[in-house]
């Protein structure tokens, strides 16, 4: 019988490069995520997901999923700590960043006190835009939160508590700058009226639709228990043929929504958030369309990004 080699792993720190642990007799075919499990054994405090360990101090973290005997090392291994700060999971980081802006922008809707001119606390805006910009908007971030909850398939992966802070500033902030233009007492409604009300109301649904149906197809992609990975592509849900042409519909059908909630506003600030979220959701797009590419020899030639024939 083959006697089975063991594998010695140091992990010394990234920064000092002072030893913080040594493990011995590791399994050749343990992986990345079982010594960080070992590692948080002796430090209790840096749990697996605050880990990040590397060959080499400047070089990239290695995955979870890299098994120690198929790394470019020998039988005792050095692996560099780097301490990632606090992690919350993908569902509260989407809950954290979705509560606020659904909550702030009622605050402004109702005009509570010390917002706007004490006269107008708790009053209600005469044009009907305002009421339906609110409906719209917190439908958005309704469908947002159940969708987290029910829907998305998330990993085990985390985000940094800085990373999330940053995040819920962006969000709740520009919520809370848009939602005080439009609930504003000296608010004045779109150019073009009922019509161009009306119009942008019917794009809103429909992108809104059409993203929640996204949604569910790459939720239903991750969890039919199938083999190996796949693609997603069209199924008989009409909103899902824009996979015909992009490979991140989810971002078109966005985009979309804020578009057409601008129109409907007609508020600079809705604009503005609208310009800066599209150029964000096309660099997402753009990763995502590209790893697609590299991953699948049969991708379809015809998808783009974000936006269909163009980008």
């Amino acid at each position: 019988m083959s006697r089975t080699t063991f594998f010695e792993v140091e992990v010394l720190d990234a920064k000092t490069r002072e030893q913080l642990c040594f493990l011995d007799k590791v399994e050749p075919h343990s992986s990345v995520g079982d010594i960080k499990n070992l590692f948080h054994k002796s430090y209790p405090h840096w749990y697996p997901s605050r880990q990040a360990l590397k060959l080499d101090p400047n070089g990239k973290s290695l995955r979870d999923d890299e098994i120690l005997q198929h790394l470019p090392v020998g039988t005792t291994a050095t692996m560099y700590f780097k301490d990632l700060g606090p992690q919350l999971s993908w569902t509260m980081v989407f809950l954290a960043e979705y509560i606020g802006p659904l909550l702030t922008y009622l605050l402004f809707y109702f005009r509570v006190p010390y917002i706007y001119s004490h006269r107008y606390a708790f009053t209600a805006s005469p044009h009907s835009v305002v009421m339906l910009a609110c409906v719209c908007h917190t439908s958005h971030y309704v469908k947002r939160l159940v969708e987290t909850i029910f829907v998305h398939r998330f990993s085990h992966g985390t985000m940094p508590l800085r990373t999330i802070v940053k995040n819920c500033a962006y969000y709740w902030g520009f919520s809370a700058w848009l939602a005080y233009y439009i609930n504003h007492p000296l608010y004045t409604p779109p150019s073009y009226g009922e019509l161009q009300i009306n119009y942008a109301l019917v794009i809103f649904v429909m992108c809104e639709l059409g993203n929640f149906s996204i949604h569910l197809t790459l939720s239903n992609l991750r969890g039919d228990g199938s083999k190996g990975r796949r693609f997603p592509t069209p199924t008989k849900n009409p909103f899902t043929w824009l996979f015909f042409f992009v490979s991140c519909p989810n971002y078109t059908y966005e985009v979309g929504a804020w578009v057409s909630f601008s129109i409907m506003t007609q508020c600079l600030p809705v604009a503005l958030y609208t310009l800066l979220g599209f150029i964000q959701m096309t660099i997402w797009a753009k990763g995502k369309h590209r790893a697609y590419s590299r991953e699948f020899k049969d991708y379809p030639s015809l998808r783009v990004a974000i936006i269909p024939l163009i980008l």
